[in-house]
């Protein structure tokens, strides 16, 4: 992936079983779940045709409770502590300070200038 290009996009529900329903009769998806024992959770891969293509997760104990469902996608960035400063420099918010996720590479979550959330991620190649 490039810098500026969206490289993942994770839905984060309450009711994970029926969002795994909906998109495997309206779409195809099939699911992988991979063990977040750490977090006593179960993180679930959707894939087209065999291919990774998005995350799902149950977001009660993530987020606030009065966060609604919502996709959250995520932004390919070359270093995500200097783009952490920039978002905030130019009018933007940091909601979760860069963070390493392990084997997988360096992730900020925030808000643009709009308030619309994303999340940028350094990974690993």
């Amino acid at each position: 992936m490039t810098h500026g290009s969206f490289t993942w996009n994770e839905l984060y529900t309450r009711d994970v079983e029926a969002a795994k329903a909906f998109y495997a009769a309206t779409i195809g998806w099939t699911f992988e779940g991979m063990s977040m024992a750490h977090q006593n959770r179960t993180y679930w891969i959707a894939k087209a045709e065999g291919r990774p293509v998005a995350g799902i997760l149950d977001m009660r104990g993530i987020v606030p409770d009065s966060d609604p469902p919502h996709w959250l996608s995520y932004l390919e960035v070359d270093d995500v502590d200097r783009c952490a400063a920039e978002i905030e420099r130019h009018g933007g918010r940091i909601v979760r300070a860069p963070f390493d996720i392990p084997n997988f590479g360096r992730i900020a979550i925030g808000a643009d200038v709009t308030g619309a959330f994303l999340a940028w991620v350094s990974s690993k190649r």
